[in-house]
């Protein structure tokens, strides 16, 4: 299979730390053929800054997106430019027949996602979501952990309550475009991404949803939001015996002002147990720091979470009585699976992991969130169309 030709629109945080990496680690699927960058300080621009000479030897730089459109080089294309963006340099790459990967949040609207999902079949090339958060360690182990069979002694039972969070305190605004009241900015838009998607695989569509979203720090503009509790209500999972719950619910935060370290990650209620974790998956640190790409393959240690922030079930044993036991990390986080599949998908027809019809979800939801908020009420989720 020859590698497949990347352009890789972007070459800030997302760009070096989320995309070039695994473009640039995985030869034998693709070759980064081009970046765009729109003022580069020299030769190489920020991709030599970040990976020295080598990686970015051969490497073109465009300066616009027409530029990358004439180019008839390029195959992929992968966004990862300010969210405000996306729909539309989405839009123009598929028009050229151009496959796209498109970084979280997809677009701002639900009619924008549907919109490019129709264009892609249309030309018959690839539209991809990075979803990447579905390879996380702590999300490929708390899977295993909710598929245990019933009688399993550390099984939760049946669930009545999913809690997951990404908190972090700063009192400060970043100075970056994600700062700007623009489409898609806030972080609702920015991390509910990620929860959104993870419920939605873990548990379909949800019945209602209540959001409250804010700029609880009063920085910057009110419009863009620095705070969200996302309730995604369900009906009661049906229980095999013991105790049947009334309601099942997924509640999804993330808080700017939340002072403590590790950060609570999920906590899973069920009637025979309650799982609780603390800390994030590793490979975000790792990959902003990596001397190459090459390890991402090489080290031993990327994508294995650290024994101190694995999770525990609490669960009752036989005698009723609550038993406290780790649940270990034992999955290594996989970005690189994602790009794995991108490729699979492009070359040999698989099948998408992440669909785009489940990202263009994500943000159906992120919509209904902000409603939610507005009008301060509960909202009816309209079944799938």
């Amino acid at each position: 299979m020859a590698p497949i030709k990347t352009c890789v629109l972007g070459v800030g945080l997302g760009g070096l730390t989320f995309h070039i990496p695994f473009v640039l680690a995985l030869p034998h699927l693709f070759k980064l053929h081009a970046v765009m960058e729109r003022n580069p300080a020299g030769p190489g621009g920020k991709l030599q800054a970040r990976f020295g000479e080598e990686a970015a030897k051969g490497v073109i730089i465009h300066r616009t997106i027409d530029e990358v459109l004439a180019d008839p080089e390029v195959e992929l294309v992968v966004i990862s430019t300010p969210s405000e963006t996306h729909y539309e340099l989405a839009k123009k790459c598929l028009q050229a027949g151009k496959h796209v990967l498109v970084d979280k949040p997809v677009t701002a609207h639900f009619s924008q996602a549907q919109e490019l999902g129709e264009l892609a079949k249309s030309k018959n090339v690839v539209l991809y979501p990075f979803q990447n958060r579905r390879w996380d360690s702590d999300f490929l182990t708390l899977r295993k952990l909710l598929d245990l069979p019933a009688d399993h002694p550390k099984s939760l039972g049946t669930l009545y309550e999913f809690e997951s969070r990404f908190d972090r305190f700063r009192t400060e605004l970043k100075g970056t475009w994600k700062d700007l009241p623009l489409e898609a900015n806030g972080l609702t838009y920015d991390l509910a991404a990620h929860t959104i998607d993870q419920v939605l695989v873990l548990f379909g569509r949800p019945a209602k949803i209540t959001a409250m979203i804010e700029n609880i720090r009063g920085l910057g503009s009110k419009e863009v939001d620095d705070c969200f509790t996302i309730f995604l209500h369900y009906p009661p999972r049906k229980a095999a015996s013991g105790v049947q719950p009334q309601s099942f619910t997924a509640i999804l935060r993330g808080h700017i002002l939340s002072v403590r370290s590790p950060q609570v990650r999920y906590v899973v209620r069920g009637t025979h147990g309650t799982f609780l974790k603390y800390g994030v998956d590793v490979q975000e640190d790792q990959l902003k720091v990596i001397p190459t790409p090459a390890a991402i393959a090489q080290n031993t240690e990327y994508g294995v979470e650290p024994e101190d922030i694995w999770g525990t079930v609490e669960s009752l044993d036989a005698d009723g009585k609550v038993v406290k036991s780790t649940w270990p990390s034992t999955e290594r986080g996989s970005y690189v699976s994602l790009f794995e599949n991108v490729a699979a998908v492009i070359r040999d027809g698989a099948e998408q992991a992440v669909k785009w019809e489940q990202s263009a979800e994500v943000i159906e939801l992120i919509e209904l969130a902000y409603q939610s908020a507005r009008e301060g009420r509960t909202l009816v989720v309209p079944p799938r169309s």
